[in-house]
């Protein structure tokens, strides 16, 4: 740089002020550190080769720490002081100047060339000193790091301490173990090692620093999550010397939420039971200890789904319209909370006038429940909550005057931090879940009552490998905590952002192998309901090939628990979302030309009304395939009308799926056979044979008769469709397809109608066509 540019600074005064920047940026290898103290405690000679331009006595300067006591008096080779360097000519020299023949040598150095193969050739014995591993190389430009994370300083980066030692740290842990058994457990301790425990182990040095800046003796983690989190915290609070220690306590969203419950309010009720997913009225009666013959009324509705607000609203009423089963409602929340405020007295969670809980967070719900919970029962407690990250839910723990704060995101902020792990966080939690099932209650005398716990034997080892992946990560980093006499930079400032990245970076492009290890996870909704589902859903496992980008993006939490795992389970379509997430293709590239065209469904009710349902946005992907997935509640519906391309267009109709509650129960009705389509109604579309179809019109659409084939009225249904699309002229103009031929139409309806209706029902279903004709005209 020209000197011009600093003209109040000498030539010395620049060049001391870069040796004191190396002084601060590095830190000693503490491995390294350990093998010169052990060859000096044996007598064996140590010498420095370096290429660089450091003069000996700003060399003297770096190296001058405690650590490195047993380098005083080792000689130094330095390319600068004698004109050559490793790769040309400064191995001779050394060789030379100590009188030494090249095996008697044995040189440690992270260079390929210059520190093994150069050395190699003239005899020297070589350790390579490997900076990042190639696993670790490809996690850093995942996350937009440098390839070279060792090499010229970023200056994005904190310019006290780069990156914290973070990446550094990394490459150290996965480099000192290699635990054995299957390739997908070693991949998962990997994973642990290198993206979950430096999260973690920020997050734990967080919590212990905040527990101490505020005189929090003990803090108190929920399990199941609460047993490492615990272990994790305390040890963070070891190393920097802070008087805090963190202890597991047994809670759950389930039984918070019952403890808490107002049963004279019907609208406490209504929330109560919406929040649970796929509950039958049976199962909600038992968890709320009332049997069948309390409420008769609901007797023929015991099996029923509560899928919508007709039937919730009724169960609500149901269980609040008497003094009688008000009470008996009151009595089980009241044994519940009582049987929980127990157990928090056993362990001493309510021995103190503050109760902080360490969670991963999202919503805030057990601590917004627990808080109504203990003024309940009369005990002046407000429940702090501290979080790796919170929603935009928890605004109201906000606003009940609770303190709730995160470590990489609070109350939604930043969106694309917290957007991203609240969308896909179930690999996240079971990496620090115990391997247990959750808590569902308490016995009278306070012991937990635990579900039944999912997941195979394969996936409790390769949980139980990320979780001594991240005490190894965390290990590694204490280590050096304590080694520095309290000059350890922390992750709980500006660190949290580095973070942040390994986190977001992770969950947004996950790769083939993370897809191939994670997807077979189950995941158990613990929340009252017995479903347990895959990471990566069965259901969806077709649908890939269809999938585009944007799709990723429509799918619901119910549908996939994470999408671009979703993605990456499929190379090409993992490269594409991949692409798209990064900035480098357009997403319209994978939308139809021209004006775009939706996917959408109507649906009519038994009393003949016509409704809007849902709509999706067409897509073309790189199979040059189609993908709709459309959630629908209502009641009593009896057909719906699939609109398959929005626009005049001749398709494919490679399948499709409706899942209903029908009668109150689920079902799964398929469409995929040439006779399948031959007994459909088609309005303003062309049925050309087998799964073809041509679309005249943007409401052209398909009738699905879905009463008829689930044998009574559906109150919700999910539809998915997955289709190949040519899209024609949208005027009219063009030439249409010949229709199928009406023989093997009229053949297919008359064979149902003989089956499910006999004789008689021939002529009702020609009545019904005949109507329909009118209606059309």
């Amino acid at each position: 740089m020209p000197l011009s540019l600093f003209p109040d600074a000498t030539l010395d005064e620049l060049v001391q002020a870069e040796v004191d920047a190396e002084r601060e940026l590095t830190e000693v290898d503490l491995d390294i550190a350990e093998v010169i103290r052990l060859a000096k405690d044996n007598d064996i000679p140590i010498v420095l080769v370096s290429d660089t331009y450091f003069t000996e006595e700003q060399l003297g300067h770096l190296l001058d720490r405690p650590e490195l006591e047993a380098l005083k008096g080792a000689r130094i080779f330095r390319s600068h002081e004698h004109g050559v360097d490793k790769a040309s000519g400064l191995w001779d020299v050394v060789l030379s100047d100590l009188g030494r023949r090249p095996e008697q040598v044995l040189h440690v150095g992270d260079n390929p060339v210059a520190d093994v193969e150069v050395p190699g050739e003239l005899g020297i014995r070589t350790v390579h000193y490997e900076r990042a591993d190639e696993g670790l190389v490809r996690l850093l430009e995942r996350e937009g790091e440098p390839q070279d994370p060792f090499g010229p300083y970023s200056p994005d980066l904190d310019p006290a301490h780069g990156d914290f030692g973070i990446t550094s740290l990394r490459a150290k842990t996965l480099q000192a173990h290699t635990p054995g058994g299957a390739s997908s457990t070693r991949f998962a301790w990997r994973y642990g090692a290198s993206v979950t425990g430096p999260v973690m182990t920020g997050f734990a040095e967080w919590v212990a620093r905040k527990a101490h800046e505020a005189g929090t003796p003990v803090v108190w983690c929920p399990m199941r999550e609460g047993e490492l989190l615990a272990e994790l915290v305390e040890n963070a609070a070891r190393a920097r010397g802070w008087d805090v220690t963190a202890k597991p306590v047994w809670l759950s969203r389930q039984v918070t939420s019952i403890a808490a419950l107002d049963s004279a309010d019907r609208h406490s009720i209504h929330e109560f039971v919406r929040k649970r997913h796929q509950l039958t009225v049976r199962q909600l009666l038992e968890m709320l200890h009332l049997r069948v013959g309390d409420v008769p009324h609901l007797a023929q509705d015991l099996d029923t789904v509560l899928d919508n607000d007709d039937i919730v609203g009724r169960l609500a009423v149901a269980l609040t319209e008497t003094p009688h089963l008000v009470n008996r409602l009151a009595v089980t929340a009241t044994a519940a909370r009582e049987r929980l405020i127990r157990s928090l007295r056993e362990v001493g969670a309510l021995d103190r006038p503050d109760l902080t809980l360490v969670d991963l967070g999202w919503g805030g719900t057990i601590q917004l429940q627990l808080a109504r919970v203990l003024r309940l029962a009369g005990i002046d407690i407000a429940p702090a909550g501290l979080y790796l990250a919170t929603d935009d839910r928890s605004e109201k723990v906000l606003l009940a005057g609770l303190r709730a704060e995160g470590f990489l995101g609070q109350a939604g902020h930043p969106q694309e931090v917290v957007g991203a792990i609240v969308r896909s966080p179930e690999v996240l939690e079971q990496s620090v879940n115990a391997l247990c099932g959750s808590l569902i209650d308490f016995t009278d005398d306070g012991t937990p009552v635990l579900g039944v716990a999912a997941g195979s034997d394969a996936q409790n080892a390769e949980r139980s490998a990320i979780q001594d992946g991240i005490r190894a990560f965390q290990n590694q980093w204490n280590r050096y905590v304590a080694a520095s006499d309290g000059a350890w930079p922390t992750l709980t400032g500006i660190g949290r952002d580095r973070l942040a990245n390994i986190l977001v970076s992770a969950l947004k492009l996950p790769t083939a192998e993370e897809a191939s290890v994670f997807g077979n996870w189950e995941h158990e909704d613990n929340f009252g309901s017995d479903m347990v589902t895959r990471v990566l859903p069965e259901d969806l496992v077709p649908a890939v090939p269809y999938l585009s980008p944007s799709d990723l993006d429509d799918l619901g939490m119910r549908d996939s628990f994470w999408p671009a795992l979703l993605a990456a389970s499929d190379p090409h379509l993992g490269a594409a979302a991949r692409a798209v997430r990064t900035g480098v293709i357009d997403p319209a590239m994978f939308e139809p030309a021209g004006e775009p065209s939706a996917t959408s469904v109507r649906f009519r009710t038994t009393e003949g009304e016509w409704f809007d349902g849902a709509d999706r946005r067409v897509r073309i992907n790189h199979n040059g395939l189609s993908f709709a997935r459309m959630d629908v509640q209502a009641v009593d519906v009896e057909e719906i009308a699939l609109a398959v391309p929005g626009r005049p267009a001749l398709v494919r109709v490679d399948w499709i799926e409706a899942r209903v509650i029908a009668g109150g129960r689920p079902q799964s009705l398929v469409w995929t056979t040439t006779e399948d389509f031959s007994r459909l109604h088609y309005e303003d579309c062309t049925w050309l044979g087998a799964n073809m179809v041509e679309f005249h019109s943007p409401l052209a659409a398909i009738w699905l008769p879905l009463a008829a084939r689930a044998g009574a009225p559906v109150s919700s249904f999910q539809l998915t469709v997955a289709f190949a699309m040519l899209p024609r002229s949208r005027s009219g103009l063009g030439h249409r397809m010949p229709a199928a031929g009406r023989t093997q139409r009229l053949s297919a309806k008359v064979r149902d109608e003989l089956r499910e209706h006999g004789p008689a029902g021939l002529a009702v279903g020609a009545a019904r066509v005949a109507v329909r004709k009118l209606r059309n005209r």
